[in-house]
């Protein structure tokens, strides 16, 4: 029996360890898989653009140039631009969580007798819209076209980050909530003191939704301020860039190359592409590292409840 035992314990262990083994590899491979399409166009963004027409660049790049990154800064718009984007994605990801979160706080409560049908009307959204057409005509009615405001406005509530946030403040202990109450709070008092401090996980999860969505729009800038320079964003700019890049270099042989006005080096859309991929996502890049505790937390716990 001792011998079974030790036995056993030996075929057991040796499954962990082909387990292990595996599994390891298994995760290796999705990090490869994951990060190598992200190595391959920061290579490309920093290689020279008809030397990347030849291909074979993977990971490093083989004629180091920052021609790709100048073509795209020397734009005039490009710093203005910057500066609205990072102004409608601040401003558009406090006023959008917060809202959301006081709608969530109002749904949440059992004593609020109307908060099935309201969070019916919120989800039906998600799956009917009033099209494009109708939609233009509200933002016009209501004077936003040509604003800063349209950047901000429509998106006021958020309604997948409104159903993640009700669903963590549903598992808070309503013990905390019934004491803030009987120390004479009201709800808005208890809802900026006790729950607000209590959701910083989860908000900070929906503010990372948010802030992405508002980092990278740019139809909406099409759509209502594509006249308006001054409110131009960077992803529309960088679009426009691509845009005139493909329209300026169409008829080449190479890879479609293009010269950039006035600035003496070539560019090509490839290398325009991977250059404007790296500029609109290290922003995200940055800031995700500081909200990871709290967006793995958020995503758990605000979960557990539909």
């Amino acid at each position: 029996m001792r011998q079974l035992r030790i036995g056993k314990g030996r075929y057991a262990s040796l499954n962990d360890r082909i387990f292990d083994t595996v599994n390891i590899l298994f995760m290796l491979f999705l990090i490869v898989v994951t990060l190598y399409p992200f190595a391959n166009t920061l290579a490309v963004s920093f290689n020279d653009a008809i030397d990347s027409v030849a291909g074979g660049i993977y990971l490093w790049p083989r004629e180091f140039t920052l021609d790709n990154y100048a073509y795209v800064f020397k734009q005039s718009q490009i710093v203005h631009a910057t500066m609205i984007s990072v102004l409608r994605t601040v401003i558009g990801t406090v006023v959008q969580v917060f809202c959301s979160a006081m709608v969530a706080y109002t749904i949440s409560r059992p004593e609020f007798v109307l908060r099935k049908f309201v969070s019916i009307s919120f989800i039906l959204t998600m799956y009917f819209s009033g099209g494009l057409i109708p939609t233009f005509l509200l933002m016009r009615d209501l004077q936003l076209i040509g604003t800063f405001a349209i950047y901000i406005v429509p998106g006021l509530i958020g309604v997948f980050n409104l159903i993640v946030i009700r669903s963590f403040i549903e598992g808070l202990p309503e013990g905390i909530l019934e004491s803030a109450r009987i120390d004479g709070a009201g709800e808005f008092i208890t809802f900026i003191r006790i729950v607000l401090p209590l959701t910083v996980p989860v908000l900070a999860t929906v503010s990372l939704f948010a802030g992405v969505y508002q980092w990278n729009s740019w139809f909406d800038v099409f759509l209502y301020n594509s006249s308006k320079k001054h409110l131009s964003t960077l992803q529309y700019e960088l679009m426009r860039i691509l845009q005139n890049t493909n329209s300026q270099s169409s008829g080449k042989q190479v890879d479609f190359i293009s010269e950039a006005a006035g600035g003496g080096q070539t560019v090509t859309p490839k290398a325009i592409r991977a250059t404007m991929t790296i500029v609109a996502s290290v922003p995200i890049i940055i800031v995700y590292p500081f909200l990871q505790k709290h967006f793995v937390h958020g995503m758990t716990v605000g979960g557990v409840k539909g």
